[in-house]
């Protein structure tokens, strides 16, 4: 125990039960009101660099800090399945950390470089840099603007849905009024269901007896066939000259399934072939060893195994230079020498005593992988096409199951390999070892009738479970961090699709509620019950910054911080109104902003840290996050801290794009969908650290429309030779070089362009080769490819003689100067184009779009989008996020609204 821990109290210092009027005038003295910009909006996010008040602790936790456990060690899938699900998946980007040099590890912060704070800037959300309007005053007057928007949204929706209820039972009394006069035999029979649905007469079908959820858009021409099932297939089973042809299934359209998932029975029947271990470790060869001290050794296959894994990573250098990856490989790795009898030098025999890290060296380990690896990548095309035929077989019988009688797609079929750990963000966990999973620590639900899949030989199954409430095919639990992991449904199937729709429902529901949130919890800030003006502070916390609720951790978990759970450390205030967080979020990944909130909840938190607190006493003491979902649910069923994101970030969306105008062509268009994405990523926080290959990139970009830039000019020249009086007609500026290109330029651009020619001609010779070789045809000789090459030599000459004359003579035939005309234009659109990406991606360079759009905007606007403007589905949504997303792509038409 450090020195500090033995000096904090016992009893953590807790807040009063109720703020005097005293209290509350001391503190209105104290803090004056805000200047500049107003509340609700980060102004930056990021590492601090210099500040002129006390620096947030290295981290944004102190020794001695951590929550006390609220679950207990033996807690089941279910006790587990309350976590946080993958809607929020924070970027994978991690930080590189400390020179491993230093004396001491405990002095060190894991952060190796400090950044300065990253700050929106005006291009990053669509708007002129020149504008005289400060950056943080636009961006709430956009937040103001969409609030009270959300405000007029909620009471509209209420005051239709109690139109629609009185409407419903004025229309129910009738109907039984009526009914009371009909003879019993000649009473209506129930409505005949089908595929979960009940089947109504059109006219006695009433839109308003519909919550407003569930409206369907209303139907136009030439797609009313939209809303019944659809054949798979591309022609009709039925149709002429295809009678024998089996029938395909019918595309199961379940968002028109009102009925189904109410209920907590979640399948019927459920039948799978289970998981697909990974192969056992093979030894290394005897000429390949670790060295200790300058001495090979040898050891039993467990603890060489872990050492393969740190071998094998020395290219990941921000893994392998972490002292904390390093701290925790020699643990693990020590404990496997001594429960498997040791090291012994190869050469002597003799017990070698592994005590000391930088005695090791894994050089000859990692030099035998890469050699793997790229004996792996030499293989030719037709011996990886059999190694991945072979590879597909063995995983053919697990890559579906049977659900409810329907064939879903299955998500990760395969155990995770044996490892060393990475985590993400600072990972206190990081570099422990993740043992091989054993078929005794798997469990497997599947249904009562279906036939269990057989173990691996030798082996049998920890448990059979029938849960069919829920969702899990497979699960075990791993032995780092004790999480449990599951084998789910692909992110397309029925079941993912489902939770994913239900999900931004509730996000729809709660714009009938948002008004009365947001006036409730403004004037419970002035509270003088302590434990309401904790919630009310939080509730705004949790809305205006997109703040995680938390959950309290256990003593062995990683110290990992939500709005709840926030220490005296984590917040730094700054006045007027700056509220500084620097704390570990979800996945330790560090949570750095600098925020500007309303003068009630500065004064607020500035009592929330009053003496005799200090480090690692809670900033709500007086609040968990149960109580704040269980106050939450009073407003609508289901209701939790984590559905504000969802319902900030597609309404922020919904309002950008309702005020969204046609552009000339998709590349602006997607422009200015990207900026709207833009404006919700800052908004709703949702913000990153500049990528390591952002410059990379931007500089290939700027050499793609150079080279285009360079191809307007000689087609210009061409232009010349053809008629050189076309100077003196369209001026000398026209055939000028272009802005910002030299000689020297030209020269270096035509010698890429000539590496680049002889690349693709070589890869193209090599290819066909290959594909002869496989069809056991004779190989085309290296005079072939010599043949080809000429042409590249011909291109050099060129070139130089071009160089040398000054003079571009005209190419291909029928050449004309029209037609060089038509080329230059469409260079020009090209070029056009390619500079809106390049402006988008650098303005992408510091806000997460895609963590807005896969998780939180809600799916079905970006397809409003694409039907509302032409753009196609596949600019974007990518693959995979148009498998997951098939359920919004296929239900809404352009007049869908969130």
């Amino acid at each position: 125990m450090s020195d500090s821990e033995d000096d904090r109290p016992l009893v953590k210092a807790k807040s009063s039960a109720t703020i005097s009027k005293a209290t509350d005038a001391a503190m209105d003295r104290e803090v004056p009101t805000h200047n500049g910009v107003a509340p609700g909006v980060s102004m930056a996010m990021g590492p601090v660099t210099e500040m002129d008040i006390d620096e947030p602790i290295t981290n944004g936790h102190a020794a001695g800090s951590k929550r006390k456990a609220s679950l207990g060690k033996g807690k089941s899938y279910k006790d587990d399945s309350g976590s946080d699900d993958d809607d929020d998946v924070p970027l994978t980007k991690r930080r590189k950390t400390a020179d491993s040099n230093s004396d001491s590890e405990d002095d060190k912060p894991l952060v190796k470089k400090v950044v300065k704070p990253i700050k929106a800037t005006a291009h990053q959300i669509g708007e002129d840099s020149d504008d005289e309007v400060p950056l943080g005053v636009k961006l709430q007057e956009t937040k103001a603007k969409i609030e009270k928007a959300a405000e007029k949204e909620a009471v509209k929706l209420r005051k239709e849905d109690k139109v629609a209820e009185s409407k419903k039972k004025s229309k129910k009394k009738s109907s039984d009024d009526e009914d009371d006069d009909v003879p019993l035999k000649k009473k209506a029979k129930p409505a005949a269901k089908t595929n979960g649905t009940t089947k109504v007469k059109k006219e006695d079908s009433d839109d308003d007896d519909v919550p407003l959820v569930r409206k369907a858009p209303a139907a136009k021409k030439g797609k009313a066939e939209a809303a019944t099932p659809k054949k798979k297939g591309k022609k009709d089973a039925e149709s002429p000259g295809n009678e024998d042809a089996e029938p395909e299934e019918e595309e199961y359209r379940w968002w028109e399934d009102t009925a189904k998932g109410d209920g907590t029975k979640k399948w019927s029947t459920l039948e799978h072939n289970g998981v697909i271990f990974p192969p056992e470790y093979e030894p290394l060869p005897a000429n390949v060893s670790l060295f200790y001290d300058g001495k090979p050794v040898k050891m039993h296959a467990v603890p060489e195994e872990i050492a393969h894994a740190f071998g094998a990573m020395l290219n990941s250098t921000h893994n392998v230079e972490n002292p904390t990856f390093q701290k925790n490989f020699m643990e693990d790795f020590r404990e496997a020498l001594k429960q498997n009898g040791g090291a012994k030098d190869k050469k002597s025999g003799e017990k070698v005593d592994i005590k000391h890290f930088d005695k090791l060296d894994f050089q000859h380990i990692f030099n035998h992988v890469d050699a793997e690896r790229q004996a792996k990548k030499a293989l030719s095309a037709a011996e990886k096409k059999q190694k991945k035929a072979e590879k597909d077989a063995i995983e053919a019988p697990f890559l579906y199951c049977t659900w409810d009688g329907r064939k879903q797609k299955v998500g990760n079929f395969r155990v995770e390999p044996p490892g060393l750990f990475r985590g993400r963000g600072e990972h206190p966990k990081t570099g422990k070892w993740k043992k091989r999973v054993s078929p005794e620590q798997i469990t497997i639900n599947i249904g009562k009738e279906a036939m269990v899949p057989a173990p691996p030989v030798g082996h049998k199954w920890k448990e059979i479970k029938n849960d069919n409430e829920g969702t899990w095919l497979v699960m075990w639990q791993e032995n780092v961090n004790g999480n449990y992991k599951y084998v789910m449904l692909a992110a397309n199937s029925d079941v993912k699709g489902q939770s994913d729709f239900k999900k931004f429902e509730k996000a729809r529901e709660l714009k009938k509620h948002i008004d009365k949130i947001r006036k409730d919890y403004h004037r419970e800030l002035k509270s003088d019950v302590m434990a309401e003006r904790q919630r009310a502070t939080a509730v705004y916390l949790i809305d205006q910054f997109a703040l995680r609720a938390g959950n309290e951790k256990g003593d062995d978990e990683a110290d990992t911080v939500g709005c709840c759970s926030l220490k005296f450390e984590h917040i730094t205030l700054r006045k007027p109104d700056t509220v500084i967080f620097d704390f570990l979020g979800k996945d330790s990944i560090r949570f750095y902003s600098e925020v500007k909130v309303d003068p009630q909840v500065f004064k607020n938190l500035k009592i929330f840290k009053r003496d005799p607190k200090q480090d690692g006493d809670d900033i709500f003491d007086r609040l968990t996050t149960s109580a704040l979902n269980k106050h939450l649910s009073n407003y609508m069923p289901g209701l939790t801290a984590k559905v504000f994101r969802t319902y900030n970030a597609s309404f922020t969306m919904a309002t950008l794009l309702k005020e969204m105008k046609k552009a000339p062509n998709a590349a602006e268009q997607m422009k200015d969908y990207n900026d709207a994405n833009r404006k919700v990523a800052i908004l709703c926080n949702h913000k990153r650290t500049v990528g390591a290959g952002h410059a990379t990139q931007m500089e290939k970009m700027d050499t793609k429309i150079d080279g285009m830039r360079y191809q307007q000019w000689r087609l210009k020249q061409m232009m010349l030779d053809l008629d050189d009086k076309l100077k003196k007609k369209r001026g000398a500026a026209f055939f000028e070089l272009p802005e910002g290109m030299t000689q020297d330029w030209i020269k270096e651009h035509q010698a890429s362009l000539i590496e680049a020619e002889k690349v693709k001609i070589t890869k193209k010779f090599e290819k066909e080769n290959e594909k002869l070789e496989a069809e056991d045809q004779k190989a085309m000789k290296p005079k072939e490819l010599e043949s080809r090459l000429e042409v590249v030599k011909e291109l050099e000459s060129k070139f130089k003689k071009e160089n040398k004359t000054g003079k571009v003579e005209a190419e291909g035939k029928g050449a004309t100067v029209e037609r060089f005309e038509t080329q230059i234009e469409k260079l020009e659109q090209r070029i056009a184009v390619a500079r809106v990406q390049s402006e988008d991606r650098e303005n992408n360079k510091e806000v997460a779009l895609s963590t807005s759009k896969i998780n939180y905007i809600d799916p079905r606007l970006t397809v409003v989008f694409c039907k509302k403007f032409g753009v196609p589905i596949e600019k974007p949504f990518s693959k995979t996020m148009r498998e997951k997303f098939d359920w919004a792509i296929k239900s809404v038409d352009e007049d869908w609204e969130f």
